[in-house]
């Protein structure tokens, strides 16, 4: 591995370069941020109407009025911005803690996620539980235990 010139093996991918993982973090929570503020307009894609969206992206039946999906929507995006300059320069505390905390909250869902795989969630419907299996979980788990890994360098 090459080291940087911050002196750490692998931690940047160039000169004044963020590591490709708070990168692709920071790109995931502003596409999940832009979807939920998509999705505030009414639009239901990539479901047929509201209950088919519920069902395929949370396993249950719940209303996804602006309401409901405008608060993660900012969530995500604060979240994002954080992810962006922990990756940007390490030393705030801020940024690492909300870096620390994505780490966390895509571990925990992944933890759950494998869960439902395993026991079943009632009412999920046909699509959520081979989502959760085969995109969901397995993403929760390989990015938060990426981030983890950056979060240690």
């Amino acid at each position: 591995m090459a080291v940087t010139e911050q002196g750490r093996a692998g931690g940047t991918t160039g000169a004044g370069r963020m590591p490709r993982t708070t990168r692709a973090s920071a790109v995931l929570l502003a596409v999940l941020a832009l979807v939920h503020v998509y999705w505030a307009t009414g639009a239901t894609w990539p479901a047929d109407g509201e209950r088919g969206l519920s069902l395929a992206v949370l396993g249950s039946v719940v209303s996804f009025g602006p309401a409901v999906v405008l608060p993660p929507a900012v969530l995500e995006g604060v979240a994002g911005a954080g992810v962006y300059a922990f990756g940007r320069d390490r030393r705030g505390r801020i940024p690492r803690l909300v870096t620390g905390a994505f780490a966390a909250g895509l571990l925990a869902r992944g933890a759950v996620g494998v869960g439902w795989a395993v026991l079943g969630k009632d009412g999920a419907g046909p699509v959520f539980p081979w989502l959760n299996a085969l995109v969901y979980t397995p993403l929760c788990l390989g990015l938060g235990w990426a981030v983890l890994r950056e979060l240690r360098r």
